[in-house]
């Protein structure tokens, strides 16, 4: 009962929210028509956030004011004038508190969400027939990270031993849940599932009751577990799990172990010519070595007995006893430090002697292009600027070259202008969230083995920047004279959102053709849903109708010409594809190093905490980036190319082309990964996280390369 009344809830739920995006849609359909219709319109909406509380903004589009104002007669009566002041500060006051107002209403709708949709997600949600009944496992399911006191225990106070999930150990996201291989299960056969954030969900984990009993400080010695007796089924499951070398992972008082279940042997023999047999041994004896420090447990360690094996390679029955032990002893270490103990791989000394190699050749990179772009650039521009102030002087009329030839065309705005904004806008996004979740980890947030808490900040900086990307996208659309403006605001919602939609829906059904933890729940697509269309598309929707009543202009140094000149025939080393594998390599070069670190932690089971060295690379990267597309753009303009927009974009994204090349050295050099499962969701999640790196490398070259064109356009003189 309790199943079907929180899917039913899940589901009215989502229908509600689901209701609440279409009228949003419908909305936004006929403010376009109602912009077609008149020049100028005020359109006040009213929210009523309780039986008191009414929040009214309004949204005015005048398209006409700047024209008006540009073309006013000089002897308009001031009392026309002072009005159209008015009425402009009223406009600019009420379209601020509407962005704020939907802004903070979105937010609250979030909130709100999360308490309709439920805080937790239980692990019922994802079909089990079983429900916990225990009342110590629900009270000890409430303990978070947050404090001491929530994980201070008494003596003989049972402690819970959760079961999180297996798989095997090359292929970390194929995981499947702790049961579905013949462990001996709790008493009565009931299997209680501890409940899991949002986060922890994306990640797979699946947190389970087992039957071991571990109380506090209390030692056991060769305790039986179960006795069971092994079909055909049960061995095979068991042999592909050890032949597979498949591990598990359980959390004891928050606190991650590992171990494997079984162990293959190699058996020599030289009859027949036959090359060496294999056995297949599993573990039935498990021990726990548990320190604690007063009444706080400090820190577990898990161990197997290579002596008490069982061979499951023959035969259709084997009687088999799991047992395991427990032994706790005092230690010093305060309860704040328990944690360092996984982070420590990161810190030893040669590690950490790489990671500084790694900064010093980014640095030494850096300062290496900084100089060859002062030396070269900074004289070539001197010698540009005293030649043609040269011929300004002079008054002769000479044929321009360089860079000053094509000064009426290079500020002529590119083709496909609306699919330009959007990825500037969505690039401009990523960024700032990129920066937000360093921001994060630099405070401390991301600890070793918070789970979740990585993605879930991804997830709601992800909406909560939105706006951003609609704003950067609208007002740079507009500066370009479009008129589509919902259709932009549209591209730049579904530009990085779309792509990862349609591979995460090929993915996750991958998952659930293969039963895995990774497969996300019903309930999880929801929220995400509802996160996306509550939040980021509205929050997108109000950045665009911000951009589009912005008063700023597109400043040009140079007057645009009315018919484009001729793009000359270039050497074939000057085309887009050359100039982005040379744009794509000195960034990459910076940061290669580095990668192989987070692609261990990501997909393997390495700790990465050193969150301060990674910012130094990215923050490298960011130069690094604008100053070889700085570079480009120079030598394209040089060579009297004025295409620099795309090209720009193209160039300073290429180093996402590098990291998805290095992603296919880092699967058949540096992992031992295979199967469809896991192949699929490395190349698949990886290629979109090599697009956003593209989105926002791009906005970096472009936002570069634009300050660069600028900059020496407004230090000659034009006509």
């Amino acid at each position: 009962m309790c199943i079907r009344f929180r899917f039913l809830s899940h589901f009215f739920c989502f229908v509600f929210f689901f209701c609440c995006f279409c009228v949003l849609l419908f909305f936004l359909f006929r403010l376009s028509k109602t912009l077609e219709r008149r020049r100028r319109e005020r359109l006040f909406f009213v929210i009523r956030l309780d039986h008191n509380i009414y929040f009214v903004f309004s949204v005015v589009f005048d398209e006409n004011a700047r024209s008006y104002r540009h073309h006013t007669p000089a002897k308009k009566p001031a009392t026309t004038m002072r009005s159209f002041e008015t009425t402009t500060t009223r406009r600019t006051f009420f379209s601020r508190v509407g962005v704020l107002g939907l802004a903070w209403v979105s937010i609250l709708l979030l909130v709100l969400s999360s308490g309709i949709c439920g805080e937790k997600i239980d692990v019922e949600d994802f079909g089990s027939p079983w429900s916990s009944s225990s009342t110590d496992g629900v009270e000890v399911a409430r303990r978070q990270l947050l404090g001491q006191k929530d994980h201070a225990y008494k003596v003989h106070e049972k402690v819970p031993l959760y079961a999180n999930k297996i798989g095997p150990f090359h292929n970390p996201s194929e995981t499947y849940q702790h049961y579905d291989l013949p462990f001996c299960l709790p008493a009565d056969n009931q299997i209680g599932y501890k409940s899991e954030d949002l986060g922890e969900v994306l990640e797979g984990d699946r947190l389970v009751g087992t039957p071991y009993d571990i109380s506090f400080r209390v030692d056991r010695d060769n305790e039986s577990l179960c006795k069971k007796t092994l079909n055909s089924k049960d061995l095979k499951k068991f042999r592909k799990a050890v032949k597979d070398d498949y591990y598990f992972q359980m959390y004891y008082d928050d606190l991650p172990i590992w171990g494997f279940i079984g162990k293959i042997e190699k058996i020599l023999r030289h009859t027949h010519g036959n090359g060496p047999e294999l056995r297949y041994y599993l573990f039935t004896h498990v021990h726990f070595d548990i320190s604690y420090n007063g009444d706080k447990i400090i820190e577990i360690n898990v161990s197997t007995d290579p002596l008490r094996t069982v061979d499951i390679t023959d035969g259709d029955e084997v009687a088999v006893e799991f047992s395991y032990s427990v032994k706790w002893k005092e230690t010093r270490i305060p309860f704040e430090r328990r944690m360092e103990k996984y982070s420590r791989y990161s810190f030893l000394p040669q590690h950490l002697e790489i990671h500084w190699f790694s900064i010093i050749n980014s640095c030494v990179t850096v300062l290496l292009l900084t100089g060859f772009l002062a030396t070269i650039l900074m004289r070539v521009l001197k010698n540009d600027f005293i030649k043609y102030a040269r011929d300004d002087e002079t008054g002769e009329e000479q044929e321009e070259t360089g860079w000053k030839y094509i000064h009426g065309d290079v500020f002529r705005f590119p083709r496909h202008a609306n699919l330009f904004c959007a990825v500037i806008g969505t690039g401009t996004q990523l960024l700032f969230m990129v920066l937000f979740v360093f921001a994060l980890a630099l405070i401390g947030v991301f600890y070793p083995y918070n789970r979740g808490a990585l993605l879930t900040a991804t997830i709601v900086l992800y909406a909560l920047t939105s706006g951003i990307s609609g704003y950067v996208a609208s007002n740079m659309y507009r500066q370009m004279g479009g008129e589509k403006w919902v259709r932009n605001v549209s591209l730049t919602g579904c530009m990085f959102c779309g792509p990862m939609f349609l591979m995460f829906s090929f993915l996750n059904t991958v998952a659930i053709a293969y039963r895995s933890t990774a497969a996300l729940p019903f309930g999880t697509i929801c929220i995400i849903v509802v996160i996306w269309a509550l939040v980021t598309f509205p929050l997108t929707v109000l950045g665009g109708i911000a951009g589009k009543n912005s008063k700023s202009e597109f400043d040009a140094p140079c007057r645009t010409t009315k018919y484009p000149r001729e793009i000359p025939k270039l050497p074939w080393f000057r085309e887009t594809i050359p100039q982005m594998m040379m744009a794509g390599f000195l960034p990459f070069s910076a940061i290669y190093i580095e990668l192989y670190y987070i692609f261990a932690s990501v997909w393997g089971h390495k700790v990465y905490t050193i969150y301060s060295i990674l910012f130094i690379v990215f923050i490298i990267l960011i130069i690094v980036t604008a100053f070889i597309c700085v570079a480009l753009t120079y030598f394209q303009l040089a060579a009297e190319d004025h295409a620099w927009w795309w090209r720009s974009v193209f160039c300073g994204g290429s180093t996402g082309i590098f990291i998805l090349g290095y992603c296919f050295y880092y699967y058949e050099a540096r992992s031992d990964m295979s199967g469809f499962m896991q192949t699929s969701f490395f190349f698949g999640y990886m290629s979109i996280i090599c697009y956003g790196f593209f989105l926002m490398l791009g906005n970096v070259g472009f936002r570069a390369s634009s300050l660069f064109v600028k900059h020496i356009y407004k230090a000659i003189k034009s006509d």
